[in-house]
């Protein structure tokens, strides 16, 4: 049976007809391809059908076909070896009544390759389109014409379910460009969200744990801390609920805008999807410009009744320190403070461990190069463990623990508990600071600690006596014999082997540092009880619902990075930067700064700064298999690593350091311009001054990171600068809805090899005016599109590109969710095409 291609004029669907002075008929453009699950042959047949749709105001194509107000106009079958043995891969078709016989239209089938093209395929591809009164033209399809950089293996990994749209428009020069768009869904939507709720979990668990080991605790403080870990509790199991309803979850790889609210799928970026657009023009390398769409990181589930996250984490702080709590206040940097000496506690214990076995190993084998190298490693993780205890917060933290525990009595029997004005059976109140407790022996942890330095001497004392035993070796070349070196330690060594006079020393640096992590682990536990008792109940909820907005940001901002990286791995002088200075993650935000959207850009302001806590690092895959190139995350709340693998041809290539696995830092900043008619009210009557804060403080920042760049390839950016400069002009000009703040802001980016990003709350509507207005801005000043074509191509790309499809994906509906009246408030320029617009649930 032919295959069944329904063109519909005057559609919405498709382009509105085209007509030029003198010319009696309107011209209808669209575009269609062969599903990959239905690959065309020589031998296929291709029947067009063409409808005269009275009725626009329909949705889809289907309804029309179906109901009143469609007239059968014609038809005509060809194959496809007819069109493939054509004069210039073209066809002109008569299209022919439904008996058969009368001539009613005519239909001219033309075939369009996206690749290198030579000047004479240009020049063939302007006399075709002059003769169709210099149209645009667009082909959509389901999977497009992908070259080798787009459907790798490597992308595909991470990269499903593309959407490809093709375009010619005509330049300045009368050339023509082809312009391809593809947007594709991203596995990490779910999987980063899954990864994150493990860690969630298993650093909860272990807080538990660690909250049992404080040990006895007098009935004040074992009440709280009872109370702590039954909140604790709570919240690992509903991010166990959450996990395994996730883990149910098959299908496509995005969550659309419909289901934001839903709450098991909360930590889930909301329409999370890449798009890329390729440029192929005469005589010029292809150009690729990529952005990533995603809605605002947010907790929609959960509401924006009382603000977002900005709002409500700087109210919770200022509760904490005015309101009577039954506990001792400790600041953010102190809690942030108590976080870090866990882990460092943590992560240098084991290493210090295996380095005194590496130690006593090489003396085992009486390698004084060895031995040398061992002592090297273990005394720089031993300072750096030292160094990380050296804080008051220990020492204080440790009193305080003290004086919590039965049977603490100060030597004033009238006094109270430290810090309170009550009896220790009464009410407590807060503690204004940390409490200095001079009844408990401060000498006490200073002789614990200094033990661990001591130990460490006294172990350099030891390899310094055994290098002065080793024998002098004048003659490089030869080694001494094994026996002889044997019979010169002996007589040298009468007190044993190298080992036998080391492994007391060892030992007992061994057993010091075990001690001081014993004493810093439960001090540090401690500081955060006190944390978690002030903070109940808010506090735990404000946790989650952080934790809510990082995983959404996180998966979009591991998406952007992973394709970056995967767009630049030919790139010398990128994968220099990114190992020597690390990447901007410009995030645009639309979000007005009116009602709920306000709590939306709260949220979004603090889950971006989040991700500073975030690195990257380059692995190589165990296999090329696409389970294997997934990205891993490991870490805790304070600092999470995103491991990306890579094939081994791939990760050859790269620089030693990132193949070292040099940590790799992203400087995530945030624009938000607010577009609508929220936005009006924000201005005229409301409050603006959060937008207003926010682009300062993040020009601030991407000024920073400018200008610690050394590299020479930006040093020679004059304009960069001047772009710059007027970035940081513009915020600070009291102008309404002035896009030219994010205009500026994604030039910068792109122009700095940064990763691009596009939001605003459902990441459907207003994104897609700004990614189509961004890729004609593109066109127009990086590739010289027709000012005359400009317009056209961007209503072209609103009616028929990826972001229509989008919308499809996301509402089962080709209709922008906007009406007349709030677009009367939109910048004409983010105003979409008559007919791509409605009353729609979104």
């Amino acid at each position: 049976d032919p295959v069944r291609v329904h063109i519909i004029p005057g559609h919405s669907r498709l382009h509105r007809p085209l007509s030029w002075p003198g010319l009696g008929d309107p011209l209808f453009l669209t575009g269609v391809t062969f599903p990959p699950e239905y690959p065309a042959s020589p031998e296929t047949l291709v029947k067009l059908t063409v409808y005269d749709v009275r009725d626009k105001a329909r949705d889809n194509v289907s309804k029309p076909l179906r109901g009143e107000g469609v007239s059968f106009l014609g038809s005509v079958t060809f194959s496809v070896s007819d069109l493939l043995r054509s004069k210039d891969d073209q066809l002109t078709l008569n299209l022919r009544s439904s008996d058969g016989v009368l001539a009613v239209g005519t239909v001219l089938v033309s075939r369009v390759n996206m690749g290198e093209m030579e000047e004479g395929d240009m020049d063939h591809i302007t006399a075709d389109v002059q003769q169709a009164q210099k149209c645009t033209l667009v082909c959509e399809s389901s999977q497009g014409t992908q070259n080798d950089k787009d459907n790798s293996p490597l992308t595909g990994a991470v990269f499903k379910n593309p959407v490809c749209k093709v375009y010619k428009f005509q330049t300045v020069d009368s050339k023509w460009m082809l312009v391809r768009e593809q947007m594709e869904e991203c596995t990490l939507s779910f999987s980063i969200p899954r990864q994150l709720l493990h860690l969630y979990i298993q650093e909860d668990m272990r807080r538990i744990q660690e909250l049992r080991d404080l040990g006895e605790l007098s009935p004040h403080w074992d009440n709280l801390r009872k109370e702590v870990i039954g909140r604790y509790g709570q919240v690992i199991a509903a991010y166990q609920e959450t996990l395994a309803e996730l883990n149910k979850i098959t299908g496509p790889s995005f969550k659309p805008s419909c289901s934001k609210a839903q709450r098991y799928l909360e930590f889930i970026p909301i329409n999370l999807h890449t798009q890329r657009m390729r440029v192929t023009c005469p005589r010029q390398t292809d150009a690729f410009y990529d952005v990533i769409t995603v809605g605002a990181p947010a907790a929609h589930f959960q509401g924006f009744k009382g603000g977002g996250l900005q709002r409500l984490l700087s109210r919770h702080e200022a509760e904490k320190k005015s309101t009577a709590y039954q506990c001792i206040y400790y600041s953010p940097e102190h809690t942030a403070k108590a976080q870090e000496v866990l882990h460092s506690v943590g992560h240098l214990q084991p290493l210090i461990s295996g380095l005194a076995d590496q130690l006593l190993q090489a003396a085992q084998q009486h390698s004084m190069a060895g031995l040398r190298e061992a002592l090297k490693n273990l005394a720089g993780k031993t300072e750096q463990f030292v160094h990380a205890l050296k804080d008051e917060l220990v020492k204080s933290a440790l009193l305080a623990l003290h004086a919590a525990q039965p049977g603490y009595v100060t030597k004033n029997q009238n006094q109270t508990l430290p810090g309170h004005q009550d009896s220790p059976v009464a009410p407590l109140k807060r503690q204004d600071s940390i409490p200095c407790h001079k009844e408990y022996d401060e000498e006490e942890w200073d002789r614990v600690w200094a033990d661990v330095a001591k130990s460490l001497n006294c172990v350099i004392a030891m390899v310094d006596k055994l290098q002065e035993q080793e024998p002098i070796n004048n003659n490089q070349e030869q080694p001494i014999p094994k026996q002889v070196l044997a019979d010169v330690i002996t007589s040298h060594n009468p007190e044993g082997d190298w080992r036998e006079q080391l492994c007391p020393l060892v030992v007992r640096l061994k057993e010091c540092v075990a001690e001081v992590v014993v004493r810093a682990r439960r001090a540090m536990t401690f500081v955060l009880l006190q944390e978690a008792a002030c903070s109940i109940p808010q506090g735990l909820f404000l946790k989650q619902r952080r934790d809510v907005v990082f995983s959404q940001a996180l998966a979009a901002l591991a998406c952007g990075f992973v394709m970056r990286l995967y767009a630049g791995m030919e790139d010398k002088g990128f994968l220099r930067q990114l190992h020597l200075v690390g990447l901007v993650a410009q995030f645009e935000s639309l979000l007005s700064t009116y009602s709920e959207e306000i709590g939306m850009l709260e949220d979004m302001e603090v889950g971006i700064s989040d991700l500073h806590r975030v690195a990257f690092k380059i692995t190589l895959a165990k296999t090329d298999n696409p389970c294997d190139l997934q990205p891993v995350v490991i870490g805790r709340r304070d600092h999470y690593t995103v491991e990306v693998p890579l094939p081994q041809l791939a990760f050859q290539t790269l620089p030693h350091e990132i193949k070292e696995g040099k940590a790799l830092q992203v400087y995530p900043v945030l624009f938000n311009v607010g577009i609508n008619e929220q936005q009006t009210i924000a201005d005229r009557f409301g409050d603006i001054s959060l937008q207003e804060r926010i682009n300062q403080r993040n020009f601030e920042i991407l000024d920073s990171y400018y200008k610690s760049l050394s590299l020479p390839c930006f040093q020679t950016q004059t304009d960069l600068k001047d772009l710059l400069e007027t970035l940081g002009q513009n915020v600070v000009t009291k102008k309404r809805k002035n896009v030219e703040i994010l205009w500026l802001a994604g030039t910068i980016c792109r122009r700095l090899n940064g990763i691009r990003f596009t939001s605003c709350k459902s990441a459907k509507d207003r994104t897609s005016m700004s990614v189509t207005l961004e890729q004609c801005a593109l066109l127009r000043d990086e590739h010289q599109l027709n000012k005359d074509y400009f317009i056209r191509a961007l209503d072209c790309m609103r009616r028929e590109g990826c972001r229509i499809e989008n919308v499809q994906k996301n509402i089962k509906c080709r209709k922008y969710a906007f009406n007349m009246l709030q677009l009367m408030a939109f910048p004409k320029i983010y105003r979409p095409p008559e007919g791509t617009y409605g009353k729609v649930d979104s």
